[in-house]
């Protein structure tokens, strides 16, 4: 059971970190330009590191890494214990005395409930400083002052909103994942369905959550 959820956390963690920091990357470049194009209008370049910081670690930070996993992770889940109910694997679990939901669901839930906060985290990270360099080599912006305006601007409550959200949107990609799966029963093409409505299900949810706890945020301020 360790190696098992330690081999998971490895999977969803390490495996998923090149494709978190391409993604992360160019979206921090983005976010840097669209705001440069604006801002340069009003002679406010220096408050494109404002921009940048907060939509990366409060919005799209957690939000495009959990869309990630949703299709990684999530769609994985749902088709290893979609088969396994299928050709009755899980029945031969109960049988001998194993508890599918500890033996198969628990790992799923622990390594993405610590992982996707930690990727949340690199994905801030990766985009932050990707735009930062974007911005002292294309928009002639200074690297100390954007980055010093990052350090200025952001809070740390803004960090852990979305560490929060994160841990959210990880717990619920795997109960949507998971359930999916067992919920499996007419043959082989059902493992297709089923992964299609968990991934489906799993970035409607993610959507709703990142609504409430930006307006429960709001509320607060």
């Amino acid at each position: 059971q360790r190696e098992r959820s330690w081999d998971t956390l490895s999977w969803i963690g390490a495996d998923s970190l090149p494709i978190v920091s391409v993604i992360a990357g160019c979206t921090g470049i983005i976010l840097a330009l669209q705001a440069a194009m604006q801002l340069e209008k009003v002679g406010a370049l220096s408050y494109v590191a404002n921009l940048v910081g907060f939509s990366l670690v409060t919005e799209l930070g957690p939000l495009l890494t959990a869309l990630i996993l949703a299709g990684r992770a999530g769609a994985a889940f749902t088709a290893e214990i979609a088969t396994m109910k299928i050709s009755e694997e899980i029945d031969a679990l109960s049988v001998m005395g194993i508890d599918p939901i500890r033996f198969l669901v628990w790992p799923k839930f622990a390594a993405m409930l610590v992982m996707m906060p930690l990727l949340a985290l690199w994905a801030d990270f990766v985009g932050i400083l990707a735009g930062g360099v974007f911005s002292a080599t294309v928009l002639g912006l200074s690297g100390k002052v954007y980055f010093e305006q990052t350090a200025t601007f952001l809070k740390v409550s803004d960090v852990m909103s979305g560490l929060v959200k994160s841990a959210a949107f990880g717990m619920a990609i795997t109960l949507i994942s998971c359930t999916q799966g067992f919920l499996a029963k007419e043959g082989a093409a059902d493992v297709g369905r089923r992964t299609t409505m968990a991934v489906v299900q799993s970035i409607f949810i993610m959507i709703l959550l990142d609504l409430f706890f930006t307006a429960l945020n709001y509320s607060f301020r």
